[in-house]
């Protein structure tokens, strides 16, 4: 299963989407702002990162500039997550790189569910570059 890093500065939800993963198999990092976050996925290298919009300090928008600007991190596949549902915030994060945007509140079984396809689909990349 994958490795994902969770990046959000509400407690709760940080706790219910890492049990939610790891009882799906998954190995979970959690990080409670962006600065850590930009320092964990660095060191961890995840294959999917779960990153909140609004954090304290730096917003998850500004952390995905840092993520993609940053060759380390640049590949890794993020999926924003927010209360902000208004069509131009989503637009926002996809046209700043992000894969995919999903609004609070969501189910831990529709999450899950993004997360096993994103990281299936990458598998799947991954495997094509190897057979060509």
């Amino acid at each position: 299963m994958g490795r994902i890093l969770v990046v959000d500065d509400e407690p709760h939800i940080v706790k219910l989407v890492s049990f939610s993963l790891e009882q799906r198999g998954h190995e979970v990092f959690q990080a409670s702002d962006a600065i850590a976050g930009l320092k964990m996925a660095a060191e961890e290298q995840p294959d999917l990162i779960l990153l909140d919009v609004m954090m304290p300090i730096m917003t998850g928008y500004d952390a995905l500039d840092r993520l993609k600007a940053d060759p380390v991190t640049s590949a890794i596949p993020v999926v924003m997550l927010s209360a902000k549902s208004q069509h131009y915030e989503q637009e926002e994060g996809l046209r700043r790189g992000a894969l995919q945007y999903i609004c609070k509140p969501f189910t831990p079984r529709d999450l899950a569910e993004t997360v096993n396809t994103i990281l299936a689909d990458e598998e799947g990349e991954e495997v094509r570059a190897d057979d060509g």
